[in-house]
């Protein structure tokens, strides 16, 4: 007859288990207080276990994206100095930008012009009876390129 070592086996997975998961811990806590950007992969590599077994724990995986969401903004804050815009150059755009919302502002003006001038002859012709759908008077360039 066999003795039942059952219960040895699932204490030993039981301790596995614990390990792996302090292991897991540690390492949280580990990137996070030396401001090492908190993410599945270096978590995974400092505690030596697999990314998938981090997204199945629940309670790991929402520390994990709670730390980066919190960090991510100090990331974004590192960009190099060579690749910010200098005031000069953000000014430069804000002028280009204000003179294309002008021009694009009188085209518009003259766009709505000429078809409200174009609805009121249409108006016009279906009173007087005058069943001519064109337009009077032709007006030149309404539409430019831009």
């Amino acid at each position: 007859m066999r003795v039942d070592n059952s219960r040895h086996v699932i204490a030993a997975a039981r301790r596995r288990s614990e390990g792996t998961r302090r292991r897991a811990v540690t390492a949280l806590r580990h990137l996070d207080t030396t401001g090492t950007p908190v993410t599945f992969d270096a978590v995974a590599k400092q505690a030596r276990v697999s990314r998938s077994w981090l997204y199945n724990q629940p309670d790991l995986r929402a520390e994990i994206e709670r730390l980066r969401q919190r960090q991510q903004p100090i990331r974004q804050r590192l960009v190099p100095d060579r690749q910010r815009a200098s005031e000069a150059s953000l000014r430069q755009r804000l002028e280009v930008a204000t003179t294309r919302i002008r021009h694009l502002e009188v085209d518009n003006k003259r766009l709505r012009d000429a078809l409200a001038e174009a609805l009121g002859e249409q108006r016009a012709a279906a009173i007087l009876g005058n069943h001519c759908d064109t337009p009077r008077r032709r007006i030149s360039s309404i539409i430019e390129p831009c």
